[in-house]
């Protein structure tokens, strides 16, 4: 029955064939080959001219290679699906079912195939050892591996919750803007301005990004940063000279890779509360790369008595918070402060390649 031998890690490579060979798989393949590997070799230690090459082939190997079944019927049965399902009291009755069957089973077999001893005592510590060392190692290699598949099972749906979660907080995203740019739009219209036509344009080009690169994982920093640029620029269009706008970029942006519309809500919380009722209304932008450090600092005027700016942030802020938790969660800094009339966002992260 060399055969056998074979099976465990047929049947290790059929459940765990991936293209790539994780740590996990590399683990259970490894800790088979070498336990199994030593197991059935443990038959033919014993040749000697009393016990002959036929009697370690047709006798003792058999016996040792059948604990292969208990092996497996422990790991994938009991543990894997018994005791998920129905818990421990039914596993381990199963189990102590499970030992009393190898052992009268291949206390049978023996007095059958005459390798047996006479001692009864001697008998039953010659078939209740291997079994039980069998079980033992089965149980804790099916506790580790079923913890381990847990862990992987609880980090793969922590992962599609965040993913579900940065879904949910994209899609406020677009709306929010949308209805800021609008409101732009239909401010123009209503004074005739001349540049309504500019911000259409722009508002087009700005929505194209939304629609085409906002549900990407991660995009080119260069299509963010011309995404901003247009924003600023229907801002621009919009306040003409009422409201000073300086926006400055520093670095090089090429080849990097960042979280789609992040960066935006800052600026438009500054112009949400850096105009208005706002004397001498001044919005600052400043960007600077420095290899695959991202600084942004974004500060406005504001009106303390008209506008509590701290305690109200809107949806922009709040969402950027939580996205900046998940995607950045040891690799960014955000610092908010605000001084008499003027309120200051600071942004830090580490760029992606």
């Amino acid at each position: 029955m060399p055969y056998l031998y074979t099976i465990f890690i047929t049947h290790t490579l059929m459940n765990y064939s991936k293209p790539v060979v994780t740590t996990t798989l590399l683990f259970k393949i490894l800790f088979l080959m070498v336990f199994w590997g030593m197991w059935l070799v443990f038959p033919f230690l014993m040749f000697s001219e009393k016990n002959g090459m036929q009697w370690v082939l047709y006798k003792a190997f058999p016996i040792n290679a059948s604990l292969i079944i208990l092996f497996f019927i422990n790991t994938e049965i009991l543990i894997g699906k018994l005791l998920v399902k129905k818990g421990i009291a039914y596993y381990v009755m199963s189990l102590l079912t499970l030992i009393v069957i190898f052992f009268i089973s291949h206390v049978f077999i023996k007095r059958l195939v005459g390798i047996g001893s006479n001692e009864l005592e001697k008998e039953i510590m010659r078939t209740f050892f291997p079994i039980m060392t069998v079980t033992a190692v089965s149980t804790g290699y099916g506790l580790v591996t079923y913890l381990i598949k847990q862990q992987k099972l609880n980090e793969e749906e922590n992962q599609q919750r965040k993913q579900s979660e940065l879904a949910f907080l994209r899609s406020q995203i677009s709306p929010h803007f949308i209805f800021n740019a609008l409101n732009s739009i239909v401010y123009l219209i209503r004074t005739k301005s001349p540049n309504a036509e500019d911000v259409t344009i722009k508002l087009s080009e700005i929505m194209q990004h939304m629609l085409y690169n906002s549900r990407d994982k991660m995009v080119m920093l260069d299509k963010e940063l011309n995404y901003l640029d247009n924003y600023i620029e229907l801002q621009k269009i919009r306040f003409g000279e009422d409201v000073v706008i300086e926006y400055t970029l520093n670095g090089d942006t090429n080849m990097k890779l960042i979280e789609p519309m992040l960066i935006i809500p800052f600026v438009e919380n500054a112009f949400k509360h850096g105009t208005g009722a706002v004397l001498k209304p001044f919005i600052d932008v400043k960007i600077n790369v420095d290899g695959f450090d991202f600084t942004m600092l974004v500060r406005n005027k504001f009106n303390p008595e008209e506008d509590n700016v701290s305690g109200n942030s809107g949806i922009g802020l709040e969402n950027v918070r939580r996205r900046l938790e998940i995607l950045y969660p040891e690799t960014h800094s955000l610092e908010i402060t605000t001084n008499e009339d003027w309120y200051q966002t600071t942004l830090k992260l580490k760029l992606h390649q």
